[in-house]
């Protein structure tokens, strides 16, 4: 079932790499307490997410970081990938959350099957606000579109939902 506004982030174990080498890192800890929005990609240096997807967040981060909202990027890649597609993309400041099994894609419902690509199971283009691990924005793309899950249209909806 894919998850839905209202919904609370599922809890799981994440890997990422750090200066101390792969450490575990729980949906948990990283959504209690804050305001974040995330937004998924099907894959770490593919051309929609590369030139488009990351850059746009990369731009706006001081937008979102004046409202108080971390920005968090989702693939299904693994930490090392992870690790140097941020760097490439200068995108210092936006947490890189690789789900290189897959775990935490299908615990949200919004998977879908690359195979024909030669991707195998990935996740679907979206994007997420959440507040203190609680989902209130989704907004999941249409199979090879790029429109509802971009920084500006999270920005958008935000101050839409704000001024509601």
């Amino acid at each position: 079932m894919t998850i839905k506004p209202g919904d609370k982030i599922p809890s799981v174990i994440l890997k990422h790499l750090t200066a101390d080498g792969m450490q575990d890192l729980s949906t948990d800890a990283l959504f209690a307490s804050k305001k974040i929005v995330m937004f998924a990609v099907p894959g770490a240096f593919t051309p929609t997410c590369s030139a488009k997807h990351l850059p746009g967040y990369v731009h706006l981060l001081p937008e979102f970081k004046a409202q108080g909202i971390e920005v968090a990027c989702l693939s299904v890649n693994d930490p090392f990938v992870m690790q140097a597609w941020a760097a490439g993309a200068n995108a210092d400041g936006i947490r890189m959350l690789p789900d290189g099994n897959a775990t935490f894609t299908k615990a949200l419902g919004l998977e879908m099957d690359g195979a024909a690509y030669g991707m195998g199971l990935r996740c679907q283009r979206f994007a997420l606000y959440a507040e203190d691990g609680i989902v209130k924005f989704l907004a999941v793309e249409k199979p090879g579109a790029f429109e509802v899950s971009s920084a500006e249209s999270m920005l958008k909806a935000i101050a839409t939902a704000k001024a509601a």
